[in-house]
């Protein structure tokens, strides 16, 4: 079911919001060669329970028999690593290396979530071209985030922006809806036919996140049972923000 959230929860969306923007502002400026993913980590972790959060990532479950809740308070995924990278101090970012790092703040019961991808250094055009393409696929999308509009319209925007460049969305994994829980009703996934899913209303609360591929679509997981490869090994990059639908013009709460 689709919650429509009350005021009061919606400043609470927006309070959990503005944490999680904190924590990836601070991760971007710590991003160099020589860092390991396991400090952006606790610098994540550091920020969030500042401001009275809590890491909501951090003891995820599974779900799967045998795999142990995600350990840390960030995703940190790593070039052609797409989603759900595990910190850790063996992985040291080097020159060119591009980072997707996606982080859930949750303050007084409601959650932010947003997605980033940093270049470490510097990189090559076409890695730079990859992640404009994906941050702007979420802004192609949210066109059609508006009160009437249906939420297929938002996932054939971000489809077919990403296709028109050259590159492949992710087809296993999509967006989410979003509030007292990390993931609620509705799934959102970033391809699709326009015209289709439920009617968008004032007060829903969405995770819209394209994940993009450089190659083709086909994804692995690797035997951590969290992280999430690309079959080709080419690039991949992630970008998230956590919207409001309002009367008029959505609002990103994962933005300041």
């Amino acid at each position: 079911m689709v919650t429509i959230k009350s005021k009061r929860e919606i400043e609470l969306m927006r309070e959990a919001g503005r944490v999680a923007c904190l924590a990836q502002k601070e991760i971007e400026k710590a991003i160099k060669p020589g860092v390991s993913t396991f400090e952006l980590d606790k610098i994540a972790e550091t920020v969030i329970r500042a401001c009275g959060g809590i890491p909501a990532e951090k003891n995820y479950p599974s779900g799967e028999k045998g795999v142990p809740n995600f350990p840390g308070s960030i995703c940190a995924s790593v070039n052609d690593e797409v989603i759900h990278g595990i910190p850790s101090k063996r992985v040291i970012l080097k020159e060119g290396d591009i980072i997707s790092i996606d982080l859930v703040a949750c303050k007084n019961g409601y959650n932010g979530d947003c997605a980033r991808t940093y270049i470490v250094g510097d990189a090559p055009e076409e890695t730079k071209r990859l992640i404009d393409v994906t941050k702007q696929a979420f802004f192609e999308g949210i066109k059609y985030a508006k009160k009437g509009n249906r939420l297929g319209d938002i996932s054939h925007a971000i489809g077919s922006y990403v296709e028109s460049n050259g590159y492949s969305v992710v087809k296993e994994f999509q967006g989410h809806g979003i509030g007292s829980s990390m993931h609620e009703d509705p799934g959102i996934p970033n391809y699709g036919k326009a015209g289709r899913g439920i009617r968008l209303e004032p007060g829903m609360t969405l995770a819209i996140e394209p994940m993009v591929i450089m190659g083709n679509h086909n994804i692995l997981q690797l035997d951590d049972g969290w992280t999430i490869i690309t079959e080709d090994g080419s690039l991949a990059a992630h970008y998230e923000n956590t919207i409001l639908i309002t009367e008029k013009e959505p609002e990103i709460l994962t933005i300041i």
